[in-house]
């Protein structure tokens, strides 16, 4: 593939959810459709939860993840890490005022954790053909 960041980052701005997977302390997956909130190329993509989502209990013990975008002819497998976080810088990136719902203390509420994950490769599946590729650091 020429231009991964390019096709691969093009392909997710079209797409409003993604599955992601967790993996458990006795090596299960566990998998979980999601909505992306913000990216930065192809390499950093953030996602909102709460501090209850179970997922964020397994990501701190093991953060290994993977991120799935796809429509019926096409996909990306994205492979990495999983952080989570709850700093204000973090959370004010993601923040919508439509949060204000679930989120009743605002952006400042305790219950809002950022997940960031970061890509380290990937596989893109089109056209009847698949290609590996690294993601870069930019």
């Amino acid at each position: 593939m020429k231009n991964a960041k390019k096709t691969v980052g093009d392909f997710i701005d079209r797409l409003s959810v993604c599955v992601m997977t967790s993996v458990d302390k006795d090596g299960f997956p566990h998998t979980k459709a999601m909505r992306p909130r913000k990216r930065d190329g192809i390499k950093h993509i953030y996602f909102s939860t709460n501090a209850l989502y179970d997922g964020t209990e397994r990501y701190l013990e093991n953060p290994k993840a993977c991120v799935y975008f796809f429509t019926e002819d096409k996909a990306v497998l994205l492979i990495g890490t999983m952080e989570v976080l709850s700093d204000k810088a973090s959370k004010k990136m993601i923040w919508k005022t439509s949060d204000e719902q679930y989120y009743t203390k605002g952006m400042d509420d305790p219950d809002i954790r950022v997940l960031k994950f970061t890509a380290q490769s990937g596989r893109y599946y089109g056209d009847g053909e698949s290609e590996d590729f690294a993601v870069e650091l930019t």
